[in-house]
């Protein structure tokens, strides 16, 4: 004789995170990585090419801000979601992994809000003001690049400001990218814990 049939999955157990908690897992680290994804190697590359360079600058500067707080929010909820659905006690290698690879998320997102974006921004900001005096910033795509090529040569400020913005634009691509790698590596756990689509 069997007892009543218990309904699946509407509460969490000890070890089991209830629906709930995985669909806001899911949301979080799909939406962070799918945003990650567009601007990094989609709408940055599409407006570089169709844009007047001051615009794009422009535009990155407001966007940015945005992005990297989203960036980080994200991250850290996933580190919190996560956490609350796997007991200290109770982490398998498999999860301290993940933990991990949420911290270095976190990491690299606050570092990219705190630190380089936003002097990469303030960079772009004075570069732009030192090319619109020489009446430079309207120009598209690669043929933007020999004017301030010139203006580098003779002009030792514009130069400095440009090797510092280059700088602070790798690193700052460099914590984007690192982001893009940990929220992928933590997509392809959740996919691997999948037993049907």
């Amino acid at each position: 004789m069997t007892g009543p049939v218990p309904i699946q999955h509407a509460m969490a157990s000890d070890t089991e995170p209830s629906n709930t908690i995985k669909l806001l897992h899911l949301l979080v680290l799909s939406t962070s990585w799918g945003m990650q994804v567009w601007v990094t190697f989609v709408a940055g590359f599409v407006m570089s090419r169709h844009l007047p360079r001051h615009t794009f600058g422009s535009i990155q500067r407001e966007l940015f801000p945005y992005y990297f707080h989203i960036s980080s929010t994200c991250a850290f909820l996933n580190l919190t979601l996560f956490a609350m659905s796997h007991p200290s006690e109770q982490l398998s290698q498999e999860h301290k992994t993940q933990i991990i690879i949420f911290l270095v998320c976190i990491a690299a997102s606050v570092l990219n809000t705190q630190c380089f974006g936003r002097a990469a921004s303030d960079l772009v900001a004075e570069l732009q003001r030192v090319e619109q005096s020489h009446g430079l910033g309207q120009e598209l795509g690669l043929a933007a690049s020999e004017p301030r090529r010139q203006l580098r040569a003779s002009n030792p400020g514009y130069r400095r400001l440009a090797r510092s913005f280059a700088l602070h634009h790798a690193l700052s691509s460099l914590c984007n990218l690192l982001c893009i790698l940990c929220n992928g590596l933590s997509l392809q756990h959740l996919a691997g814990q999948l037993s049907a689509l």
